[in-house]
This record gives structure tokens, C-alpha cells and sequence, in this order.
């Protein structure tokens, strides 16, 4: 590689990539589960995207960069967890950070927004990892349809009955029914 080349790739990479730092992370700590392990996910993703860039071609940026931080993220998780439940533990977090400043805040709303952050989290947590990772990218993180199928590698249709199911699972849970229901699991195992 020359050191033009070079050097347009570090510029290409700092503007087409580096914006969606925070995104890429969000996504990470939602598939791993852990800080340390989106981390790690979200340095891996950024160094293969910096060895791709040369062959991006100018198409959604922020879509391609979540699919490497996605197929990053499965990796990381084949080689250092069995596959079981994620639970993540800052929903709290963003959950207080959605809470505007006007909102007067007591003892008891602050006990019943730590009870409903929690449910929420559990309920989250219950999904299937299909599921959840459909939900996050289009609730948290504000992909469009074609963009999930995109990043996901599924047709649009899968992404929308995904994403069906997950709010499906999440009433299920948060309104006391229970967890997921086993014929949205089973079905997930086909797709």
C-alpha cells in the first residue's frame, strides 16, 4: 500500500466510520452484554472496517459499519461464552438518560422508574438473540427495515416478523404472561 493510499484510507475511515463510534458500541454492549466485551467487540469491528475500507463503496456507512460490529460481535461471543442469556445491566443508564430535566423526580417515581427499567431489561434479556438483536437495531438504534435486513443479512420480511415477535415477547413478559412463547422460539430456530 503507498503512503497516498494510506493516508486517504485513514481520512476515508475517520469520516465514514468514526461517526458511528457510539452506535457501534450501543449495539456491541447489547449483543455481549458486558462493557469489557463490547469493547473488545467495538476494537475488532473498527480494525477490520480500517482493513475494508478501501473496498466500501460508498453505500450506507452506518449500516455497513453495524454489520461488522454484528458479525464481530457473534464471533466474540462463539469463542468466549456458551450460548445463554445476556443480561445487561445499564438499562438504568439509559434510561435516565431519556428522562428530561423538567420531569420532578420523587422517592416513589424513582422507585417505580428502577422496578419498570428493570422489568424492561429482563424482558429484553428473555428474547432469543435474533430477536433482541432485531429490536435493538431498529428501537435503540433507529434502523430502518431495509437497513436491519442489511446488517442482519435476512430479507426484509424475516427482519419484520423479527421484529413482530419481539414485541410480541415483550408484552408476553412485561404484562405477567411470561417469558417468550416457545412457538416464537421454536419458529426462530427455522429462520
Amino acid at each position: 500500500m503507498s503512503a497516498i493510499s494510506a493516508g486517504d484510507d485513514h481520512a476515508r475511515f475517520r469520516r465514514m466510520v468514526l461517526p458511528y463510534l457510539d452506535d457501534a458500541y450501543a449495539l456491541a454492549r447489547w449483543l455481549t452484554g458486558s462493557r469489557a466485551g463490547a469493547e473488545d467487540v467495538v476494537q475488532d469491528a473498527f480494525l477490520d472496517a480500517f482493513r475494508g475500507i478501501g473496498r466500501f463503496s460508498n453505500g450506507n456507512a452506518r449500516a455497513w459499519v453495524l454489520t461488522i460490529v454484528r458479525h464481530t460481535a457473534y464471533d466474540w461471543m462463539r469463542r468466549n461464552r456458551p450460548a445463554a442469556l445476556v443480561v445487561v445491566d445499564d438499562l438504568e443508564t439509559v434510561a435516565g438518560a431519556q428522562r428530561s430535566a423538567r420531569d420532578i423526580e420523587t422517592p416513589e417515581t424513582a422507585l417505580i422508574a428502577k422496578v419498570d427499567a428493570a422489568l424492561l431489561e429482563a424482558a429484553i434479556a428473555a428474547l432469543p438473540a435474533q430477536l433482541r438483536e432485531t429490536l435493538v437495531l431498529r428501537e435503540l438504534e433507529g434502523l430502518a427495515y431495509r437497513e436491519i435486513a442489511v446488517v442482519t443479512g435476512v430479507p426484509i420480511g424475516t427482519v419484520m416478523s423479527r421484529l413482530s415477535r419481539a414485541r410480541d415477547g415483550l408484552v408476553a413478559t412485561v404484562s405477567g404472561r411470561g417469558r417468550v412463547p416457545a412457538k416464537t422460539a421454536s419458529h426462530l430456530e427455522a429462520v
